[in-house]
């Protein structure tokens, strides 16, 4: 038995709490803060042929570092998940590389929607958490870019109840915009190739093709109020429209390209700094449905590339988190919004079976990033001081102490 003691919960009342465990332990959790477990529904953990970036035995360990429990984990990896026998061997690998970290991490999976293959989806209905789509091409060659496939995609997720996670990203629109704007050696040009208008555009048509077959639909890392807005509409239509964001659109903008260069290129492009309020607007008046770390690690030496070398993407699991118990601290984020988007609302979206999973926070606590267990080694949040703090995540019945950065 685990005994949880004297922890307090989102309105701050004392309550404890006994989990059935092999384990025999009890923790005085005075001054802590008890949350549901966090669930990220974006994940790119580069099982299989990835493995140089990240595997599930060091993601593993970042998730519960960061008090995540519940990983849904994408396709475009190598060979990319597009048929049931590609998925299966997968699942094969992750199995391994989970009981090799000692950590039974909850997961699900995307298929990835390939024009050759689309036969496949209905296959896997039972087996994924949903049709992940690739309107712009981002990491690997997985992408829908003519109409015809995109129709035929949301035509047979509907007919099978499966949900579409879309890339919301215009691609014809992203190579106009790259022979206008791409300049040698500057990273910056990124957020003006692939700009607000290239997502809005794709978020569009995404929407009015949830209208026709009446799809479901997840629009994946939303990074704009005029996103925002088109979801918003869409939701007071009855749509049925989903949205999330990330700790990365939340915490940064534009303005570190300086700083971060090549690791703060990121698909869909970072914002200028308006843009957060709106985000954190969005979350607040529930249009912002979930966030997802859309943790998506590569090698220092991969993101010290030149500018259209240098590969899209950066690890976010171990901090999404604190990113937002910082932003609480700010006034920025209610504790019941964090539930919200990070567990509540994607138990309820993607019909979840029930379980118990625990999160302890130190809502005080103080401490500088300086470390990550990530394969990738590096996190754009090095350095970065955050308040409030997972401490211990408690799941499938075990205790984790999480692995803190150095306090200040």
């Amino acid at each position: 038995m685990i005994v949880i003691k004297n922890a307090r919960d989102l309105h701050g009342n004392r309550r404890d709490l006994e989990i059935q465990s092999n384990e025999s332990k009890t923790l005085d959790a005075s001054g802590l803060t008890l949350l549901p477990a966090v669930i990220d529904p974006h994940v790119h953990f580069r099982t299989p042929g990835l493995e140089h970036k990240e595997n599930w035995v060091t993601a593993a360990r970042a998730a519960i570092n960061g008090g995540c429990t519940m990983v849904f984990d994408m396709p475009n990896v190598l060979p990319p998940t597009i048929t049931e026998e590609l998925l299966i061997a997968k699942k094969e690998l992750i199995e391994k590389q989970l009981l090799e970290a000692g950590i039974p991490l909850r997961y699900e999976l995307y298929i990835g929607a390939d024009k050759q293959h689309l036969d496949q989806l209905a296959v896997v209905k039972n087996q994924v958490i949903g049709i992940k789509v690739f309107m712009g091409c981002s990491t690997g060659n997985l992408v829908i870019d003519d109409d015809e496939s995109l129709h035929r995609v949301f035509e047979i997720a509907a007919a099978n109840d499966m949900l579409v996670a879309v890339h919301a990203e215009d691609e014809q629109m992203m190579h106009e915009r790259k022979a206008k704007y791409f300049r040698d050696g500057d990273y910056s040009c990124h957020s003006d190739i692939r700009n607000i208008d290239v997502a809005v555009k794709a978020v569009e048509k995404a929407i009015s093709l949830c209208e026709k077959y009446k799809t479901r639909l997840y629009v994946l890392h939303v990074s704009s109020g005029e996103e925002v807005e088109l979801i918003r509409k869409a939701k007071q239509r009855g749509l049925p429209v989903f949205a999330e964001t990330t700790p990365h659109h939340l915490f940064f903008d534009t303005g570190v390209y300086q700083e971060l260069k090549g690791k703060a290129c990121v698909n869909p492009a970072l914002r200028d700094a308006s843009q957060r309020e709106a985000l954190f607007t969005a979350i607040k008046e529930g249009v912002i449905d979930t966030i997802g770390s859309d943790h998506a690690p590569h090698t220092i030496e991969e993101k010290s590339q030149p500018y259209g070398q240098c590969p899209s993407g950066m690890p976010g699991i171990e901090f999404m988190l604190p990113v937002l118990l910082n932003a609480h601290h700010h006034g920025l984020i209610s504790l019941q919004d964090i539930v919200n988007v990070t567990s509540q609302n994607a138990r309820s979206i993607f019909r979840l079976p029930e379980y118990q999973d625990w999160v302890l926070i130190d809502l005080g606590k103080s401490a500088v990033v300086s470390h990550t267990e990530s394969k990738c080694g590096w996190s754009p949040y090095m350095g970065v001081k955050f308040t409030g703090w997972p401490v211990y995540t408690i799941m499938r019945d075990y205790l984790y102490i999480n692995v803190l950065c150095a306090c200040v």
